[in-house]
């Protein structure tokens, strides 16, 4: 199963618009705030920190950037050709690689996984902004590619956020700047029920092995000049 290409597009549109500003897109704040804190989270539980490491959804690739700086091979996999071709216009020095990947394609996950072997998992916000029919089969894919010695690390919006955002976007002076491109290209964040993520990975055979709760920072300030926060959920699997 493939993700729809009505989704495929709603990404290819919103990327191909997106400027490569560094914080010009709503999720995507300094490393040191997001993926910095994950990897806290996330080391001590990787069994083999020599294993390649994919960051799944990289999007233009500042999470990822930051990632190759502390893994010794670093993949950044997306569905859009146009946000991987930001992510390798702000890598000159090439110091991760990146390549083009539906993971709810079974085959294109297992393909991939033939290739590099077990590899630890980066994902951050992709679950909640899947289709419903495509989110099993993405962490089915997930599942192959850390095979039987990987981790992942899967923070995603807890289902709270999914309210602030659609008050955000409803408010009477219109959504946030970085907030807008969001909605108007179709996509949905924080549509996942916290109690469906831990379902999804139980089929896929993913065991939790730890989780817990914290903010995810945006790029973006409210009126009073506070950094948005939103509220979300992170989980460190393996197989079962």
């Amino acid at each position: 199963m493939s993700v729809t290409i009505q989704y495929r597009e709603a990404w290819e549109g919103f990327w191909r618009e997106a400027t490569g500003e560094p914080g010009a897109v709503f999720w995507d704040a300094e490393p040191v705030l997001t993926s910095g804190v994950h990897l806290a989270l996330f080391e001590p539980y990787v069994v083999d920190p020599g294993l390649p490491l994919i960051d799944l959804g990289c999007g233009n690739g500042t999470q990822t950037r930051f990632l190759a700086d502390r893994f010794p091979r670093v993949l950044g996999v997306d569905l859009s050709e146009a946000a991987l071709e930001h992510a390798r216009h702000a890598d000159p020095a090439g110091q991760a690689a990146y390549r083009l990947l539906d993971a709810a394609e079974r085959t294109e996950a297992e393909a991939l996984h033939t290739e590099l072997g077990d590899a630890n998992v980066y994902m951050r916000g992709v679950l909640h902004q899947c289709e419903p029919d495509d989110r099993q089969a993405l962490v089915d894919g997930i599942a192959t590619l850390v095979g039987a010695r990987g981790r992942a690390l899967v923070v995603e919006l807890a289902e709270a956020a999914g309210a602030l955002l659609r008050g955000l976007a409803q408010s009477p002076t219109g959504p946030p700047a970085k907030l807008a491109p969001v909605f108007r290209h179709g996509i949905a964040p924080g549509e996942v029920a916290d109690a469906a993520v831990p379902v999804y990975l139980g089929a896929a055979g993913l065991e939790v092995l730890a989780g817990g709760e914290l903010p995810l920072t945006t790029t973006e300030y409210a009126p009073d000049g506070a950094r948005i926060e939103l509220p979300s959920k992170w989980l460190v699997v393996g197989r079962a």
